[in-house]
């Protein structure tokens, strides 16, 4: 978390979060008043979030990771353009009538934090894909992976799979696996910077055995991308460049 994360969640009167994310910032928000839901319960969510804002309450809506990449953030904006809700952009602006003000804080994306754990396997550039077809038709996923694929990007894989959705993974990696070596390094992050975190890297082709959940992200190499002791890292092109 950073600093101004913190500092918005100490400022705010009410906490509005996923139950799951709720729960690991208890500690931090006692005596608060708190709005949380399920999963699917999102939209919900996001509106009695703006409720309480518009009734003239600091609310702090939270999410894992940065709130930009696929959270929460997109779906307050969506919400208020639809109601036609005024918002305030920054500190300086007044709130308008009947508005608010929405001040997006960035995090620290699992992208990242599994980036570091395996060591640097996004030094090239990188596509993330989401597996979840709750929100987007599979066949428009498929066309993604297949895309990032051919280009050969490194390719950060959220949301890769859950009790419900078990088979995606399998057919990602049968894609990715027309255009990458089988033992393309592949990056297995459990619960990254958390309790029971598990960092494994594993060949492209184990990737339908591997253990892996929601709370999982999956990194798979280019071409180019390599192990070196317990690191995966993805070189940048200076060899080609430079003597060393």
């Amino acid at each position: 978390m950073t600093r101004r994360a913190g500092a918005a969640i100490d400022e705010a009167g009410v906490i509005a979060g996923y139950t799951t994310y709720v729960d690991l910032i208890q500690d931090r928000i006692k005596g608060k008043e708190i709005i949380a839901t399920t999963m699917k319960k999102e939209v919900d969510r996001v509106i009695a979030a703006i409720d309480a804002a518009l009734s003239g309450k600091k609310c702090a809506l939270i999410s894992s990771g940065d709130p930009g990449i696929y959270a929460m953030a997109g779906l307050v904006l969506e919400i208020c353009r639809q109601k036609q809700i005024p918002v305030a952009r920054t500190a300086c602006d007044p709130v308008p009538e009947n508005g608010l003000r929405v001040e997006v804080v960035p995090g620290i994306p699992a992208l990242a934090s599994a980036a570091s754990l395996l060591g640097a396997p996004l030094t090239h550039d990188f596509a993330c894909i989401s597996l979840s077809d709750l929100l987007t038709p599979w066949d428009v996923i498929e066309k993604r992976i297949e895309c990032a694929a051919m280009a050969d990007f490194v390719i950060v894989i959220f949301n890769p799979k859950s009790r419900k959705r078990n088979w995606q993974l399998q057919k990602a990696m049968e894609i990715i696996l027309k255009y990458r070596d089988a033992d393309t390094p592949t990056g297995i992050v459990q619960n990254a910077m958390r309790d029971r975190q598990n960092v494994s890297i594993i060949p492209l082709n184990g990737l339908d055995t591997a253990d892996v959940d929601m709370l999982t992200t999956v990194i798979v190499g280019n071409s180019t991308s390599n192990t070196y002791l317990d690191f995966m890292y993805t070189p940048r092109g200076y060899s080609e460049k430079y003597d060393f």
